[in-house]
């Protein structure tokens, strides 16, 4: 059994302020580890008393969190395209998207235009939204993912977006699925990104939601806390905190119409209790394709009571 007290040699840890600027005053909130892939280390997370934005302290820095990032992290391999296809569902998927409506990434009407990724992974996306006319580019830390997304042709940025280089032309739209609470300095990328896009251009993001009752319930075993590699707890409102200081207005927030941080956080306490067999049954509504429809009804009540822990914000930048 590892010891996930223990963090390995090659982890540089770093204590960080609130980026809000706030004065030095925080409230302890709990320990945590890494469920994702078992790796060692026992990480802390507080809350800042004066404008309440819960952050990973200390964390590992950006130069040595790779670590946390194996080549098998999920995102990597669920975002995969085979090379010079279209991206084409299956028709029932069709048939069924009519109907439901889950809120994942949910873009304002626009007419297609340059698009940037942040956090591309292994492209799907890119590539979907090539698709329907959009010029497109990706910028994405892992190297393995960012190749395979620039082998489908498209443009993509290796390294973080803090290093990314002035785009040649400013951007209609900025996208960023569940990469926000992975920054280490999220406002100066949001201030970045700000000046990277056209006049009144648009952001498009996901975050866990932190104030749904299942981080309370859960805590260390809430499925969307990831630590260390989740460096931000975001909140409603300290999003919107984050998004006006970086250079953005919140439009809109939308809570994601699907459950699987419910069933996934029921997976990793039923874990700990040594529950192995029926905790599989939880993994398997959480991302199973035919779940994910017949758990809606639920995903459905969670989300009008913004409860479902993940939320969708369109913003849009602030021009004086």
């Amino acid at each position: 059994m590892i010891d996930k007290q223990i963090i390995p040699s090659e982890i540089v840890l770093e204590d960080v302020a609130c980026p809000i600027g706030c004065l030095p005053d925080d409230t302890h909130v709990l320990f945590g580890r890494d469920r994702l892939h078992e790796l060692p280390g026992l990480f802390r997370v507080v809350r800042c008393r004066t404008c309440g934005l819960m952050r990973t302290n200390p964390r590992p820095t950006r130069e040595t969190i790779g670590y946390y990032y194996p080549d098998d992290y999920a995102p990597y391999l669920s975002t995969l395209v085979m090379q010079g296809t279209a991206v084409e569902r299956p028709q029932w998927k069709k048939i069924l998207q009519r109907a439901f409506v889950f809120h994942t990434d949910s873009l304002p009407p626009l007419v297609p235009g340059r698009m940037l990724e942040v956090g591309c992974a292994s492209g799907r996306y890119l590539h979907q939204m090539a698709q329907m006319g959009w010029d497109v580019e990706g910028v994405e830390p892992s190297l393995q993912a960012a190749t395979r997304a620039a082998e489908l042709g498209y443009r993509v940025t290796n390294g973080s977006i803090e290093a990314m280089p002035e785009p040649a032309a400013p951007y209609d739209l900025v996208v960023g699925w569940m990469v926000l609470e992975h920054l280490h300095e999220p406002v100066i990328v949001l201030r970045k990104l700000a000046q990277w896009v056209r006049p009144g251009g648009w952001l498009a993001i996901s975050v866990p939601n932190a104030a749904a009752w299942e981080f309370q319930l859960f805590k260390d075993a809430w499925f969307a806390l990831q630590l260390p590699t989740h460096t931000f707890h975001y909140t409603p409102f300290t999003l919107e905190l984050i998004l006006a200081r970086g250079g953005w207005r919140m439009d809109r927030l939308l809570h994601q119409r699907v459950s699987a941080n419910l069933f996934m956080s029921l997976n990793y306490l039923l874990r700990d209790r040594h529950m192995i067999t029926v905790a599989r049954l939880f993994e398997q509504l959480a991302f199973h394709d035919y779940a994910l429809y017949f758990t809606y009804p639920i995903s459905l009540i969670l989300a009008f009571l913004g409860q479902t822990g993940r939320m969708t914000v369109l913003a849009q930048r602030i021009d004086s």
